[in-house]
């Protein structure tokens, strides 16, 4: 866990094993796409911060568990927030893909 994972408490680690177990849950990755390219978590879903109200298109039910991350944890946790005022009920900032121990996609 980085340190400003434990600022935020939040454990990417953590919050992906959750997702995995969650067979009814989305993970978003709000990175720009070059990063998503790059490496990013399988499974995931890319919405950049940047284009956030597309999320309406990609997810279309409001109740559905999200669970957002980014590379450090700070777009993240300004799209949670933004993906409430969409009207989304089941969001969690998970923290930074810097942080995760797992293998990525390509």
């Amino acid at each position: 866990m980085g340190i400003f994972d434990f600022l935020r408490g939040a454990n990417i680690n953590v919050g992906v094993e959750e997702f995995k177990g969650n067979s009814n849950a989305v993970l978003i990755d709000v990175r720009e796409a070059d990063e998503y390219r790059q490496g990013h978590i399988p499974g995931a879903i890319n919405v950049p911060l940047s284009n956030l109200n597309k999320i309406t298109s990609v997810v279309k039910e409001k109740d559905k568990e999200l669970y957002v991350y980014c590379l450090s944890g700070s777009r993240s946790s300004q799209a949670v927030p933004a993906m409430k005022r969409l009207g989304y009920s089941n969001v969690k900032n998970i923290g930074g893909i810097s942080s995760y121990k797992g293998q990525v996609e390509r």
